[in-house]
């Protein structure tokens, strides 16, 4: 399809959705998580015990998609497998914009019968003109619109991540944990084994999508290996893509053809792909997540000397040492700013080399001042070019004399500080003992746009890919 990005346009921004084949057994699974979507939704059942619930919910029920009154953008089909090339051919009959297949049991079985009916599905859609999503899927998100492949997903603001997976728990999880730390997803396709439209397809239309600021990947096997390389080798330049690859091991590479079908890729090819193409690689939905993050809410940069502030002398080793092993540089400072912080800095229990010991001098959270004067310090400092800060919610509030966090200042200072610096910020917020704690600090920060990490070495690996991704986009590497 030479017009895919329009075609794709029209399905991941639906105006109206049917959905084919939803059960009370499975809680009306489809119908409930399409319960925010701000367009017209429509159900296709044929089941007369199935009419009261479908009635209870609000929703219009009908007994072919054909008899719908309205046009259809966007179809979820939930039926079993030899009844789904009936539902396509219906799709196309009705010329919906596209169909996604939550129903498996299709070329990821390596049975017969299946690679059959996936073929005929395949042929169907693609010989009529619609988008094909899956099968074997989760469909897609839209969180400004309310179109969910999970109940529990967030719905009705804007997002400005792209995610396209392969597997749909990695969708879903990528969201709902994404949203604790500020990543809010734009568009979202769960792609399952991809007949017809690939991760290559939705990445260019994500590429042209200006509510998508950042694009993330998981990946597992790759069926056109030469125009995937050709639409992230022209993505790149205009936004950042995070790939997750899955199935570079012998085993995970069994595991992902009984999974999707995909085709293998050696972990040599992938690595040469990454190189030319600018891709930020990562390793797990951790890391992908801390990634997004470090390009998302960092200002852009392609220094790598760090500016650290740990609160006590261990920490503050090891916070060099996770730095240093990303690529970064922890130089000294200008003997200007040495002299600055001469004026002010409490040196008993402390240094002020670079890395900063300063949990003395901030009085573990008792004096905003010094930090204020700090961060000044390491953003007029010509031999820094970006700023981590550690903050310990344990050490501060042993200080506090009844107990409860004494720093609830630092959010806004450290907000602040990042809107009007010109260098990136990073916070580290270690979970510890308390969790549960630090997890509604952390939301503290996210309200205000600032990448929190829960160790010295994500904040390091998340922050050198960034670095490596912007030096890529410069002709730096």
């Amino acid at each position: 399809m030479n017009d895919i990005v329009p075609r794709l346009k029209r399905v991941l921004n639906p105006r109206s959705i049917a959905v084919v084949g939803d059960k009370r057994a499975m809680g009306y699974f489809w119908l409930r998580n399409m319960s925010p979507f701000k367009g017209k939704l429509y159900s296709v059942q044929i089941d007369p015990n199935e009419m009261p619930g479908i009635a209870e919910l609000g929703v219009s029920n009908y007994s072919s998609l054909l008899d719908v009154p309205d046009e259809i953008d966007y179809v979820v089909c939930a039926v079993p497998r030899q009844i789904a090339p009936r539902v396509v051919a219906d799709c196309v009959a009705k010329k919906v914009g596209g169909v996604s297949l939550f129903t498996s049991g299709f070329a990821e079985t390596g049975e017969a019968e299946g690679i059959r009916l996936q073929e005929q599905i395949a042929t169907t859609a693609r010989e009529g003109g619609i988008v094909l999503v899956g099968p074997n899927c989760m469909g897609i998100y839209n969180r400004r619109l309310g179109v969910r492949q999970s109940i529990e997903q967030p719905a009705g603001d804007e997002g400005d991540v792209g995610f396209i997976s392969h597997s749909g728990t990695h969708a879903i999880n990528f969201s709902l944990i994404g949203a604790v730390h500020g990543v809010k997803i734009s568009k979202s396709v769960s792609a399952g084994n991809s007949a017809v439209v690939g991760p290559a397809d939705y990445l260019e239309y994500l590429a042209q999508d200006a509510e998508t600021k950042v694009i993330a990947m998981y990946l597992e096997g790759v069926q056109d290996g030469h125009r995937l390389f050709d639409v992230l080798r022209r993505t790149t330049p205009l936004k950042p893509v995070v790939v997750w690859k899955g199935g570079l091991s012998e085993g995970g590479r069994r595991a992902m053809f009984s999974h999707t079908g995909g085709l293998a890729t050696s972990e040599a090819g992938w690595q040469a792909l990454v190189r030319q193409t600018g891709v930020v690689a990562t390793d797990s939905l951790d890391e992908t997540l801390d990634a997004v993050k470090a390009l998302l809410f960092t200002k852009p940069a392609t220094g790598r000397r760090m500016g650290l502030v740990a609160l006590t002398g261990g920490q503050s080793v090891v916070i060099t040492d996770a730095f240093e092993r990303e690529g970064l540089e922890v130089p000294l400072l200008s003997e200007r700013s040495y002299a600055e912080l001469a004026g002010f800095f409490n040196i008993v229990g402390g240094s002020y080399r670079n890395p900063l010991d300063a949990g003395g001098t901030l009085g573990f959270g008792a004096s905003p001042e010094n930090l204020q004067r700090l961060l000044r310090v390491l953003e007029n400092d010509e031999n820094i070019d970006a700023v981590a800060v550690e903050v310990s919610r344990r050490m501060m509030a042993r200080q506090a004399p009844s107990g409860t966090p004494s720093a609830d200042w630092l959010p806004e200072m450290l907000g602040r500080h990042r809107e009007e610096s010109v260098k990136p910020l990073m916070v580290v917020l270690h979970p510890g003992h308390l969790e549960s704690t630090v997890a509604q600090e952390r939301e503290k920060y996210v309200e205000r746009g600032i990448a929190t990490f829960a160790g010295f070495e994500q904040a390091a690996r998340a922050f050198a890919r960034a670095v490596r991704y912007r030096r890529f986009v410069a002709g730096m590497e």
